[in-house]
């Protein structure tokens, strides 16, 4: 049997290895999110797209046997009041073609807000074949009251795409941004 002191003693150690448990699990959920947001930037998981910039000069090739559809989608999470849509719904690309789109913004309210955009590529599968060389979402973006702005993207689609591909539809969820 233990007496008080001991088991004084057991406790604090108890508690300090607690302390530490959660305190490695608040490091370790911390660490966890840039982890997959490099897993799926590189992997193309979940639809998340890379860079492209540097990867323009492998667009040299056009394949003109075929076309690709690419649909344009546009949402703001609640929290951002913000409208926000495509100025067209689709294009058609043959692979490896550099094309130029963009999205329209206005702050409905009467305030600055500033949104990032995240984007999204379905089907999964295509998401390592678009090419994004100038986005809007690479930043945040502020709106003042009332602002509108025209936002450009210019991409492409690789033609290492998959010849069952035929559709890709890219897809941007506008979040407010933390201040």
């Amino acid at each position: 049997m233990m007496d008080a002191t001991e088991r004084e003693i057991a406790n604090r150690r108890l508690v300090r290895k607690l302390l530490g448990v959660v305190a490695a699990a608040c490091v370790f959920a911390f660490a966890l999110v840039p982890l997959y947001d490099v897993i799926c930037r590189v992997t193309g998981f979940n639809g998340k797209t890379g860079n492209a910039a540097a990867q323009v000069e492998h667009a040299t090739r056009v394949d003109t046997s075929r076309w690709v559809t690419v649909e344009f989608v546009g949402n703001t999470m609640p929290g951002l009041s913000w409208e926000f849509h495509p100025r067209q719904s689709s294009v058609r690309v043959h692979p490896g073609q550099v094309e130029l789109t963009s999205y329209f913004a206005r702050n409905i309210t009467n305030q600055p807000v500033a949104g990032q955009a995240v984007p999204s590529v379905s089907p999964g599968q295509a998401a390592q074949y678009f090419k994004k060389i100038e986005c809007f979402c690479f930043q945040r973006q502020e709106l003042k009251p009332g602002e509108t702005k025209e936002m450009p993207l210019t991409f492409y689609v690789s033609p290492d795409l998959p010849e069952n591909v035929q559709t890709i539809t890219l897809s941007y969820a506008f979040y407010r941004a933390v201040q």
